[in-house]
């Protein structure tokens, strides 16, 4: 019976509350108002052996070991712990547990099998994390003005980004260079290891004892911010910047070649421009602080390496900055499709200490930059398009110059 009795009767012995004296007491799942079962708690009288928790031993036990484990409310837990069991196991679980099986003496429960598996996974887990935030923490570190690495270090070293480096060349580079501190690798585990590049990388961050850690492709897209990282990243510390005057001193049978960029906002022609740069003898590039992207992963990827190579001055202001490059004898040749004089007049003029500036797509040269330029010339168009696209008007106006330079100097 479920419901509730008369005053002279009592509720049923599976989980009624006795409202007379005669009730059966506490049963599985009850407890007596007032009565003196054997098995049943007594409202009025002292509590003892014979009206406590009883063994249970009828139809109106107490609380009992045997009453606790009929209870279905105890029931439950049992079954929703089964289900996880169900769960399949990962291969470092699955080993994890046999290790613990042959050490135990006696046949590991369920409960404890659950505990070993859940145990490998949270530290695995916090293992792999924990490496990711600790590069992270160190990369903030350098980067916080508070710091011991903070403002008073930012006046001497500062720096201009590159904290993660995504692509296959652009990491290899990375490790090959050696300018800047690697603080780990991260590989998808989805990833061809026995491509020729991957391996390389896994060899130089072995020498280098740079921690490699290894995760699966979903959650490595999770950290990438580069459309096509090709399944490897690193975390490194940030590139250096150079100061201007650094980048304007001669050496013996080099005259200063460099590179300004002006406003170009788009990470994919900034690091197809370095690298063009890079490759064509550019001894230094300039990049305005505001109005401007600097090193991102997009463009460490598009640059393909070049950034680790390229000494990079951040200016407060191009035209000032151009204006000192004149000061030092330097040539400033701007590069505008609306210019008269071709770049291929440029003649000898190449030959010497030279900033070559480029403009972003459609805007062109700002007002005060083009002011600052001793020459603007153009590349002559032949066909219906108008212009190029800044990256590639780049590279020919880069080899342009460094074709000259080649002519008057072999060596250099």
């Amino acid at each position: 019976m479920t419901g509730r009795a008369a005053p002279g009767g009592g509720r049923g012995a599976s989980a009624g509350r006795s409202g007379g004296s005669g009730g059966a007491g506490r049963s599985a799942a009850g407890r007596s108002a007032a009565g003196h079962g054997v098995g049943g708690r007594s409202a009025p009288g002292p509590r003892s052996g014979a009206s406590g928790r009883a063994s249970g031993t009828g139809a109106g036990t107490g609380r009992g070991a045997s009453g606790r484990g009929a209870s279905p409310a105890k029931a439950a837990p049992a079954k929703r712990g089964a289900a996880r069991g169900g769960k399949p196991l990962s291969e470092g679980a699955q080993r994890a547990l046999e290790r613990e099986t042959r050490r135990s003496p006696t046949p590991l429960s369920n409960a404890a099998r659950k505990a070993v598996a859940g145990r490998y996974e949270r530290q695995v887990t916090s293992s792999d994390e924990g490496r990711v935030r600790a590069g992270k923490r160190a990369v903030r570190a350098a980067e916080r003005p508070g710091s011991a690495g903070g403002s008073a270090r930012r006046t001497s070293d500062r720096t201009l980004g590159g904290e993660q480096v995504e692509g296959r060349q652009a990491v290899r580079e990375l490790l090959l260079a050696g300018r800047r501190r690697a603080y780990e690798i991260v590989v998808a585990t989805d990833i061809d290891g026995e491509h020729g590049s991957v391996q390389d990388i896994v060899d130089l961050a072995a020498d280098q004892r740079v921690p490699i850690v290894e995760m699966n492709y979903r959650r490595f897209e999770q950290i990438t911010r580069s459309e096509a990282p090709q399944g490897i990243l690193a975390k490194a510390a940030p590139l250096p910047e150079v100061e201007l005057d650094q980048l304007l001193k001669r050496r013996a049978g080099h005259a200063p070649f460099l590179l300004a960029v002006d406003g170009v906002t788009d990470p994919g022609n900034l690091g197809a421009l370095m690298r063009s740069a890079e490759g064509a003898g550019v001894s230094g590039v300039l990049l305005p602080r505001h109005r401007a992207v600097h090193v991102t992963p997009t463009v460490a990827k598009a640059a393909a390496g070049a950034v680790e190579y390229l000494n990079v001055a951040v200016v407060p202001g191009l035209p000032s900055a151009l204006a000192a490059c004149r000061d030092k004898g330097l040539w400033v040749v701007g590069l505008d499709d609306a210019a008269d004089r071709s770049l291929f007049d440029l003649g000898d003029l190449g030959a010497e200490g030279i900033v070559l500036v480029l403009g972003a797509e459609g805007a062109g040269l700002s007002r005060l930059v083009r002011e600052r330029c001793d020459l603007v010339v153009s590349i002559p168009m032949r066909g219906r398009i108008g212009s190029l696209n800044v990256s590639n008007a780049g590279a020919l106006a880069l080899y342009e110059v460094a074709r000259a330079r080649a002519a008057a100097s072999p060596s250099a």
